[in-house]
């Protein structure tokens, strides 16, 4: 039998893609199953708004026939896409169950308000590096929060605190649950622009490409799908060219949010089955980006946020010129202080 590939462009290089076979546990986020979770989710998260970007620099840049639509996740509850999934979770468990999980901020920020949601406590482990903003921010919630050297240490804490505590930990970015609260990301979108050419989504580890391009993919099967990953951050491309899940040594970006050490095996399968290509963009596109759409959207954005518009305004500018795009605005809880600290160091252009 042949398999499909997937083309990562940017390179030109053919990259073997799954067979459409089920996925490693049998399941996929059907429309059916993802309309029922947002139905579950009901108003204790917000439908964010799609709003098309129009501006100077960005005619410019793309042309005037170009549409670009952002997805603002950053007016969601906690700020981030991440309470999607956190709640989804929660609410799938016993009453009173404890929850516990390991992120850099934003996935311990929406499992604390998660589980204040639902009436349980939450201990999550974050890396010393972590943005204290987001530390307070998770204690404010309700959080425990404990603190690791780093995210490598903080995955090994969360274990133990599962296994130790009988928590039921709360993975940040794998497991179909997680990849359906996703999922009602990319409903959403599709019922705000349902004539879409093509979506951007940040990738970090996998759950919120996953669940975002199998809602796209199954409901506007024509719309090209595109992930992309920091340079210092680029497990699911390290994966995709290996067949399998993989780790990196570590994590070198300013986009910490999408700052993965590995990528796990459900959301990975769910990336090859519904990702079009894979791109990676530099921390300097990344401060660029930031610092436009401040300028033209008065948006304070974290560095995960500004990754789908730093691969729009570089590597994917020709390929997407004349289309409709949307880009994923994953959300941002930073410090006013960093949020500046990056706005002085991005350069003025990039190529």
């Amino acid at each position: 039998m042949c398999s499909l590939v997937i083309l990562d462009r940017r390179r030109g290089a053919a990259v073997p893609r799954n067979k459409i076979a089920p996925m490693s546990d049998g399941s996929i986020p059907i429309p059916e199953d993802i309309r029922a979770a947002r139905k579950s989710l009901a108003d204790r998260v917000v439908t964010t708004p799609t709003w098309q970007w129009r501006s100077r620099e960005l005619t410019e840049r793309l042309g005037d026939d170009t549409a670009v639509f952002l997805k603002l996740e950053i007016f969601q509850v906690t700020g981030t896409f991440k309470a999607r999934g956190a709640l989804l979770n929660c609410l799938d468990l016993p009453e009173g169950q404890g929850v516990t999980a390991v992120s850099a901020g934003n996935h311990a920020i929406a499992v604390a308000f998660a589980a204040q949601a639902t009436g349980r406590r939450a201990k999550v482990v974050m890396p010393e590096n972590a943005d204290p903003f987001r530390v307070e921010a998770a204690r404010a919630w309700g959080a425990e929060v404990l603190l690791a050297p780093d995210v490598h240490h903080a995955f090994e804490r969360v274990r133990k605190i599962e296994r130790e505590e009988g928590r039921y930990f709360v993975h940040p970015f794998d497991g179909p649950t997680t990849a359906l609260g996703t999922a009602t990301l990319g409903l959403e979108l599709c019922e705000q622009v349902p004539d879409l050419d093509a979506v951007i989504i940040p990738v970090g580890g996998g759950g919120l490409c996953g669940g975002v391009a199998a809602a796209v993919k199954q409901m506007r099967p024509a719309c090209r799908v595109i992930g992309v990953e920091p340079t210092g951050a680029d497990s699911m491309h390290r994966s995709f060219a290996a067949g399998e899940p993989r780790s990196i040594e570590r994590v070198d970006t300013i986009a910490d949010s999408l700052g993965a050490p590995h990528a796990a095996q459900y959301s990975f399968d769910l990336c090859r089955r519904f990702v079009d290509e894979l791109v990676k963009v530099d921390d300097d596109a990344i401060r660029h980006s930031m610092a436009l759409l401040f300028r033209e959207m008065k948006l304070a954005l974290e560095p995960a946020a500004a990754a789908a518009t730093a691969a729009l305004w570089g590597p994917l500018r020709e390929s997407l010129r004349g289309q409709r795009v949307a880009l994923i605005v994953c959300g941002t809880n930073q410090s006013p202080e960093r949020f500046a600290e990056h706005l002085r160091a991005a350069p003025e252009r990039v190529p």
